[in-house]
């Protein structure tokens, strides 16, 4: 069976995984970054491989203090719901009229489900957006999708915004589906495209179909 351990051990060696390394190590030594550094890889400490339903794709980091905790989207408790999860929190609240609480960004229930919240960038320099947007992170990508491409369990992936629909050719397992739309942030959501894309029914239709536990996406 394969594990995150497993794809780890795989890329380790690659000549973009030991250049990673080094610019990580300078950056974290000579500038503020986030998420911190032991959180760099959250998203596949809290989401086991064989677990895998659901993959949101986010961009890069939140930039600014305290918020980035290493799984796109999510925030620790007590930090302000970003505005882009406070989309995707009414989307989930039409599709399912169940009441979201707003006062919680931490989605830890969501990946402990089985959702995988990936960013195509793992971290950033304080106050700089995309400031780690680097070719290592991009190969690192796509191996990690490769990988997930091995499965043949049922996987949901949700592309949300024109960079994650760039992601849709490495995606070729007949056993998952393809879910996309606009961006939730507030500039692309309030243009249409988001509210009522009906993402999480949808996902959930695929995997009780497929003889899979669906993910309860309300946070209580």
């Amino acid at each position: 069976m394969n594990t995150w351990k497993e794809f780890f051990e795989e890329i380790k060696e690659k000549d973009y995984s030991k250049s990673l390394h080094e610019f990580l190590n300078k950056e974290y030594s000579e500038h503020e970054c986030y998420p911190p550094r032991k959180l760099l890889f959250n998203a596949f400490d809290k989401t086991r491989f064989d677990n895998v339903k659901v993959v949101i794709i986010g961009q890069d980091p939140y930039h600014e203090p305290k918020q980035a905790m290493g799984m796109s989207f999510s925030v620790p408790e007590g930090v302000i719901v970003p505005p882009s999860l406070v989309n995707i929190y009414k989307e989930i609240e039409k599709e399912y009229g169940c009441p979201m609480n707003y006062s919680s960004g931490d989605l830890t229930y969501l990946a402990e489900q089985g959702v995988l919240l990936l960013n195509a960038i793992l971290s950033v320099r304080a106050h700089m957006p995309l400031s780690h947007n680097i070719d290592e992170y991009k190969k690192f990508l796509m191996d990690t999708i490769a990988y997930l491409e091995r499965s043949d369990a049922p996987i949901v992936y949700m592309l949300w915004g024109g960079n994650a629909k760039k992601l849709k050719p490495a995606i070729t397992n007949p056993h998952h589906l393809i879910l996309e739309s606009v961006h939730p942030s507030p500039l692309s959501a309030n243009r249409g495209g988001w509210f009522g894309n009906n993402h999480f029914k949808l996902a959930n239709e695929y995997l009780v179909k497929n003889g899979i536990s669906p993910i309860d996406w309300q946070n209580r």
